[in-house]
């Protein structure tokens, strides 16, 4: 996917969370062991968001492979202690699609 893209697909998936009331945090936190696409937070809970296009629904939620997850988790670890995080947390995804944007609630379980 080209950069482009995957920036639009970005853009979408925080005005789908800007109307849900959720508020950003952090765009693009990088560690050493990968990135996270959002940090937001809504009702005292940070929300470490994975962000895929598709042509649909399918195709972009196979791209969450458990290698990527685990890169998430330990990007998400290392926010959190720089920051002085220690309350809660879960792990989301917003698929973005031409037609729709969905989230995906606790993609770790």
């Amino acid at each position: 996917m080209s950069r482009a893209k995957g920036n639009e697909a970005e853009e979408r998936a925080c005005d789908y969370l800007f109307q849900a009331a959720y508020n950003i945090v952090d765009r693009n936190v990088y560690s050493r062991f990968g990135e996270i696409d959002i940090i937001a937070e809504k009702e005292g809970v940070l929300h470490f968001v994975e962000v895929k296009s598709g042509e649909d629904y399918e195709l972009a939620i196979q791209n969450i492979t458990p290698a990527k997850l685990s890169k998430i988790i330990k990007t998400a670890q290392v926010y959190m202690k720089k920051n002085g995080f220690d309350g809660d947390f879960t792990f989301d995804a917003l698929i973005v699609t031409p037609k729709v944007v969905e989230m995906v609630e606790n993609i770790t379980l």
